[in-house]
């Protein structure tokens, strides 16, 4: 059983950039796939990146192609979350999550069913 630790949120002007961190305790990552999501007030908890076990294979949210990136050090039991250019819709609470159901060599960020343990979250805020 994993136990997961988001970190890095906080309040960023539009346009800027924050760096998210996922660490895990517990059990190895090396063989699970990752997953960011995040939950605005009034919303749904929504898929916003997701990585595979070896790191080979990732995906994203149409609302972040080009402005996130995901990535994922085994050694050190941590995922990352890179954003850059943020807007103000992008203010909400993001969870790192792993993947519990199937396999780690594939995942899909609209599959939110299959992920599981979940953290605490961290809020960003956009705002100016």
């Amino acid at each position: 059983q994993w136990q997961l630790v988001e970190s890095g949120g906080g309040l960023v002007q539009p346009g800027g950039s924050l760096r998210l961190s996922c660490a895990a305790s517990g059990e190895p990552l090396e063989h699970v796939a990752v997953g960011w999501f995040r939950q605005a007030p009034g919303k749904e908890r929504e898929g916003v990146s997701c990585i595979t076990n070896y790191g080979t294979t990732t995906d994203y949210a149409d609302s972040v192609k080009g402005r996130f990136t995901i990535s994922r050090d085994n050694a050190k039991n941590m995922v990352y979350l890179q954003m850059d250019n943020l807007k103000p819709e992008d203010t909400a609470v993001y969870y790192c999550a792993i993947k519990t159901t199937g396999t780690g060599f594939l995942c899909h960020v609209l599959a939110r069913d299959y992920f599981g343990s979940w953290g605490q979250g961290t809020q960003v805020t956009v705002s100016s």
